[in-house]
Formats: C-alpha cells, sequence, structure tokens
C-alpha cells in the first residue's frame, strides 16, 4: 500500500486533522455501505438527482427543437451541460468549505429545481431556456465536489469512502445507459413542459432527503474574503502541493482520451454499416466495461490490491485503442471498448490517495476542482476528438489517442510513484 502523504503535502497550517475512528468492516463488498443510514439517504438523493438531469437534458432538446426547429440550438443544450462547469469549479469552489456542507446540497438541488420549474412556463422564450440551462451546469461542480466531501464525513477516509464514491460513480453510468432511453419513453406520455415539471419534482425530493436523511455538520473552514477571492485562493492552495497536482491529473487526462471513440461513434458506425444499432452499441460499451470492472474492483478486491493496481492499470487502459488500426469489425471493436472502459478501476485506488493528500479544510474546494476539471477535460477532448477526425479519419484519431493517451498516462504513473516516495521519506526522516 502506498505511504500515507507526510506534512508536507501541503503547508502545515493546512494539515488535515486526524479522522474520526469507524468501525470495523469486512474488507470488500458494496452491500456494508447501506448499513450507514446517511449514506442511504445521500444514495437516494444521488438517484433522484440523476433522474431529474436526465430527464431535463431530453425534455429541455426536444423543447428547444420544437420551438427552433434548429438541430444546432438542440446540441447546444447538451453542450450548455458541460462548459459552464469550469465557472463554477473554479470561481464558486469556495462554498464547499465556507458554509456547513447539508446546506450547500440543499440550496443547490433547490436552485436546480426552481430552474427546471421556470423553464416549463410557457412564455419563456427559447434564450432564457438556455441561459437557465446554464444555471445548474454551473452549481453542478459545487453540488458533486460538496457531496465527495461529505461523504468522507460519514463514511470516513478510509475504504468505506472510496467504495462509497465508486457506487456513485456506477450509479451514474446506468443511468446513462438506462435513462436516456426510458426518458425518450416519458416523452411519448407526456409534453416536454410536463416532463420538466418531474424533473423539478425530483430534485425537491432530493434537497429534502439531503435536509432530513444527513445531519449538521460545520463549515469546514472560515470565510476568508470574498467568495471568488477565496474560491481561487482554495484551488492554488490545492494546486499548490505536486502530489495534488499530479492526482488530479490522473484523474483528467485518461478521460480526455477514453471519450475520442464515444465522440467519433456515429461516423465510426456509418463507416461499418453498423446502422442505429451499431451505434447505439458502441455508445454503450465503454459505460458498460467501466462498470464490470468498478464492481469486479470494489467487491471481490481488497483495498490494498486496488491500490496496487492502480498504476499499472491506467498504464494500460488505453491500449486497446491501437487496435483500431487495424480497421476491426463491430465485435471487435466493442471487445476494445470493453476492455478500455474497464480499466476505469484504477479509480478506486487512486481515490484513496487522493483523500489522504488534501487537508479535510480544503477537501470541498478539491473535490469541487475534480469535478470541474473532469466535465471540462472531457467536453476538450470531444472537439480535439473531432477536430482531428476531419483531418486523420477517425481510425487514426482514435489509434493517436490511444497511442499518445498512453504515452501520457505512463508519464504522469512515474511522476505519481515518484511523488509517493518523497511523501514516504519525508515520513520516515520526520518520524511521522
Amino acid at each position: 500500500m502506498p505511504p500515507a502523504p507526510s506534512a508536507r503535502t501541503l503547508p502545515p497550517m493546512q494539515q488535515a486533522p486526524a479522522s474520526a475512528p469507524t468501525p470495523p468492516v469486512p474488507s470488500t463488498g458494496y452491500t456494508r455501505l447501506f448499513a450507514v443510514p446517511e449514506f442511504r439517504a445521500v444514495f437516494a438523493a444521488h438517484a433522484l438527482s440523476l433522474l431529474g438531469v436526465v430527464v431535463g437534458e431530453i425534455a429541455l432538446s426536444v423543447l428547444v427543437y420544437g420551438l427552433t426547429g434548429s438541430p444546432l440550438m438542440s446540441a447546444l443544450t447538451f453542450a450548455l451541460g458541460f462548459l459552464p462547469h469550469v465557472v463554477g469549479g473554479t470561481l464558486l469552489a469556495g462554498v464547499a468549505d465556507r458554509f456547513p456542507a447539508r446546506r450547500v446540497l440543499v440550496v443547490c438541488d433547490l436552485v436546480c429545481a426552481a430552474c427546471a420549474a421556470l423553464m416549463a412556463v410557457p412564455a419563456v422564450p427559447v434564450g432564457a431556456l438556455l441561459a437557465l440551462r446554464c444555471v445548474p451546469a454551473v452549481v453542478s461542480p459545487v453540488f458533486q465536489g460538496t457531496r465527495m466531501a461529505t461523504l468522507a464525513d460519514v463514511l470516513g477516509d478510509g475504504d468505506l469512502f472510496v467504495l462509497g464514491r465508486s457506487l456513485l460513480r456506477i450509479v451514474a453510468q446506468s443511468a446513462l445507459l438506462a435513462g436516456y432511453g426510458l426518458g425518450g419513453l416519458l416523452l411519448t406520455a407526456v409534453a416536454p413542459r410536463h416532463a420538466l415539471l418531474i424533473t423539478s419534482g425530483a430534485f425537491l425530493a432530493s434537497a429534502a432527503l439531503l435536509r432530513f436523511g444527513t445531519r449538521r455538520r460545520p463549515a469546514r473552514a472560515g470565510r476568508a474574503g470574498a467568495l471568488t477571492g477565496d474560491s481561487l485562493r482554495g484551488a492554488r492552495q490545492v494546486l499548490a502541493d505536486r502530489r495534488v497536482r499530479v492526482l488530479l491529473l490522473l484523474f483528467w487526462v485518461p478521460p480526455m482520451f477514453v471519450v475520442v471513440p464515444e465522440a467519433l461513434a456515429a461516423p465510426y458506425a456509418d463507416a461499418l454499416g453498423a446502422g442505429s444499432t451499431g451505434l447505439g452499441l458502441l455508445m454503450c460499451a465503454l459505460p458498460v466495461g467501466a462498470i464490470a470492472g468498478e464492481l469486479y474492483a470494489g467487491s471481490r478486491l481488497r483495498p490494498a490490491v486496488r491500490e496496487r493496481i492502480a498504476l499499472p492499470l491506467v498504464c494500460l487502459m488505453l491500449l486497446p485503442y491501437l487496435g483500431y488500426a487495424l480497421h476491426p469489425n463491430l465485435p471487435v471493436s466493442l471487445l476494445l471498448l470493453l476492455l478500455s472502459g474497464a480499466g476505469a478501476a484504477y479509480t478506486l485506488g487512486l481515490d484513496q490517495w487522493f483523500v489522504r493528500a488534501v487537508p479535510q479544510e480544503l477537501r470541498g474546494r478539491a473535490m469541487t476542482l475534480l469535478t470541474a476539471g473532469l466535465m471540462t477535460v472531457q467536453g476538450v477532448g470531444m472537439a480535439l476528438a473531432g477536430a482531428a477526425a476531419e483531418f486523420a479519419g477517425v481510425t487514426a484519431t482514435v489509434t493517436g489517442a490511444g497511442a499518445l493517451g498512453t504515452a501520457c498516462c505512463a508519464a504522469l504513473a512515474v511522476a505519481a510513484r515518484r511523488t509517493e516516495e518523497r511523501d514516504g521519506a519525508d515520513r520516515n526522516m520526520t518520524d511521522r
């Protein structure tokens, strides 16, 4: 198991206090999470908010297309779900630590519920609909970062935290697989504006679960100056430590390359003559592989093993994309994507290192920064994939992503190992 970070991972005044001891638990398995009442509330709220997000995205896209008749405007409603994350993740990150976590989570849900309810008003013009679409995207990284930091309070910062974070990711991936199909079916029964009212109700239910299902905890840090300045200072503090920077890059860089085949699934399916069925399978293969990989690692592997395989997995996960150079048929392409998706299990080991490296008083800001960066780099990766495919073609672009991504991941793995060894040496020299 990698050594715990020493006091030098961030300035001494920011060192995390010792976590409250947690009762002994079995070494593996997700079911033990549900023995924690607060986690049950967080989990149910997560599922409801995902329902709200998926239904809202589909309903708003259909509504905007119906009002404008423009495919560009319809697509823009989806893009606006990604782009504002960087704003919330940098300028509002301080909210996660300056205020009690439960209050932040509930207010974020209420803001999203209000926006969805306003979208359902018939007189709202398209420009206002798109503006309202941006608001939840701005508060989303704050909500997700605060929730992840709260998980460490609810579950401790050991293996239960890793499994809890993993389970929320698995639910999110599963929701993407099933949610859009179910959302489409819903719109055959109700109008888009009525579906937006369902979205608003889902966010209200999530807010109620968090308000009454979790206990109040004080803010992690005091309010020092203006929110924007405090958020930027917090980001600088988080990024000041080399170990934390490397871990953040390990969260961000692999997904930027992993999304390339998804971004190019439509032209690739067309080139294969696979039709809409093949396109759907290509879009599903990566998340199915990710779900399978995380489920196996979380339920069958011990914490020490998950940490031991994290860096080898991150170095291997993009290698299947090199197989695109052989112009594989649909079944082989699906197998390559499944293998690459399964490599996402590396995040379980990475989660443990990250929560050790970040002091408690900066945890909310660090998680918010992580979330915002992750959403942003995926959008950047999709855009770059499209641009590269215009000149090099789909198979060359995916193959190039595999080669370049593997090189970047290997460099980051070496950097992570070096920072781990440095921190271990520092701890030994200071007898910590």
